[in-house]
C-alpha cells in the first residue's frame, strides 16, 4: 500500500531521534539560560507556519538489499515513488541508494522529470482504457460522481496524485509494482484528450463532453 514520502522517512529516522534526546537530557542545564527564555524558544518553533508543498508524494515500495563482503554486510535501498499536483499532472521514478532518504530524493527528482498529463474531466477519465506493461495488464473505467477511487496499491496512487477521485481499475497477471506502474501509465499514455480530438473533429468542447 503506498504511504507519504515524509512518514516513511520519519519512521527509519526514528531511533536515531530517540538516541539523540536522551543525550540531551543526560546534558546540564546551563546556568545562562533561563526558564522564560526556553519557553520562548519552543514558542517560536510553534509558530512556524507549515510550508505547502508543489505536488503530493506517494511511496509505492521501499526494498532493500544486502551484499555480504568481508567486513560484514553492506546494505542498499531503492525507492518507486510517485507524484503529482492533483491537477492532471503525474510522474513516477526509480531511485537507489545506499541511505532510506537519498533513494527516495532520487526518485522524486526522477518523477518531476517524467511528468506526464493526466486528462481528468469531472473527477474521473475521458474512457475505458487497457494499458500493458511485460506480464501486467490495467484496466481503468471511467466511474459516476460519489464512486470513489476502487483501486488498490500503485493504481490508487497514480489515481490520487492525479486528481481523479472516481475511477474503477482491475489489474490482471503479474502483480509486481512496478510493472503495474508502468502499465499504469500505458493507459495514461494511451487516453485521448478531449481538446485534441475536438480540433481534429471540429467540434466544440461541449458537444463533445456534453
Amino acid at each position: 500500500m503506498a504511504k507519504d514520502v515524509e512518514d516513511v522517512v520519519e519512521d527509519k529516522e526514528t531511533d536515531a531521534e530517540v538516541d539523540v534526546v536522551e543525550t540531551q537530557a543526560e546534558e546540564p542545564r546551563s546556568e545562562g539560560r533561563g526558564r522564560g527564555e526556553g519557553r520562548r524558544g519552543r514558542r517560536d518553533r510553534g509558530d512556524r507556519e507549515p510550508v505547502e508543498k508543489e505536488f503530493i508524494e506517494k511511496l509505492v515500495k521501499l526494498n532493500r538489499t544486502a551484499k555480504v563482503v568481508k567486513g560484514g554486510r553492506r546494505f542498499s535501498f531503492s525507492a518507486l515513488t510517485v507524484i503529482g499536483d492533483r491537477k492532471g499532472k503525474v510522474g513516477f521514478g526509480f531511485g537507489k541508494a545506499n541511505d532510506v532518504s537519498e533513494a527516495i530524493r532520487k526518485s522524486i527528482d526522477k518523477a518531476k522529470r517524467n511528468m506526464i498529463h493526466l486528462p481528468v474531466k469531472n473527477g474521473t477519465i475521458p474512457h475505458e482504457v487497457t494499458g500493458l506493461f511485460k506480464a501486467s495488464r490495467v484496466l481503468l473505467k471511467p466511474a459516476c460522481s460519489g464512486t470513489g477511487i476502487i483501486a488498490g496499491g500503485p493504481v490508487r496512487a497514480i489515481m490520487e496524485a492525479g486528481g481523479v477521485t472516481d475511477v474503477l481499475s482491475k489489474s490482471i497477471g503479474s502483480s509486481s509494482q512496478y510493472n503495474v506502474v508502468k502499465a499504469t501509465f500505458d493507459c495514461i499514455n494511451k487516453m485521448m484528450d478531449a481538446k485534441t480530438i475536438s480540433r481534429n473533429r471540429g467540434k466544440s468542447l461541449n458537444e463533445l463532453w456534453g
